[in-house]
């Protein structure tokens, strides 16, 4: 085989290692956000009958907590919801803003998933993620006990997400709190 006949077999297997690399390696940059480090909006969300409401003092009441926006249509979302329960049962208090879905579909996704948030609002028409810069489900904020966004996460909180960002960011603003 001569060397330029290498050539589109070399190029291939880079390209091809070159991608494999990328679906195996941590979240790559997302979008920035311009609310880290400053108040979180003021709650607005209706209420989910059968779910304790979500109210804008929760955010602001001295703890540091979690707010995710999710769904029930959202695959990532089922992903999460395993990291984000076992958040809750650590005590880490997690807010649920249930995003563009039905009432109906909420309750039952967490009736079969199990319900990690302390409290939930209905965000039927996702006014209130324009808001917070939400552009999709899941996201995930770390809010300290002022009310005040430390971390932004456009991405479904696993099992390494949570070990490589979101515990040491919930570890350090529990220090600092």
């Amino acid at each position: 085989m001569s060397k330029l006949m290498m050539v589109p077999v070399v190029l291939f297997a880079a390209l091809a290692g070159l991608f494999a690399a990328g679906m195996y390696s941590s979240q790559g940059p997302e979008l920035p956000s311009a609310f880290i480090g400053r108040p979180a909006p003021a709650i607005d969300v209706s209420d989910i009958v059968g779910l304790a409401p979500l109210t804008d003092a929760m955010l602001r009441d001295g703890e540091v907590k979690i707010v995710n926006f999710w769904a029930s249509w959202c695959a990532p979302c089922r992903v999460e919801h395993p990291s984000l329960t076992a958040l809750a049962d650590e005590g880490v208090p997690i807010y649920g803003i249930n995003y563009k879905d039905l009432d109906r579909n909420a309750l039952s996704f967490l009736g079969e998933l199990g319900d990690p948030y302390l409290a939930v609002g209905s965000d039927p028409r996702g006014f209130h993620a324009i808001d917070w810069g939400v552009y999709g489900v899941p996201e995930t904020f770390l809010i300290d006990g002022d009310g005040t966004i430390l971390l932004r996460m456009a991405a479904p909180v696993t099992q390494r997400e949570l070990a490589n960002r979101l515990r040491p960011a919930l570890d350090a603003a529990r220090a600092a709190n």
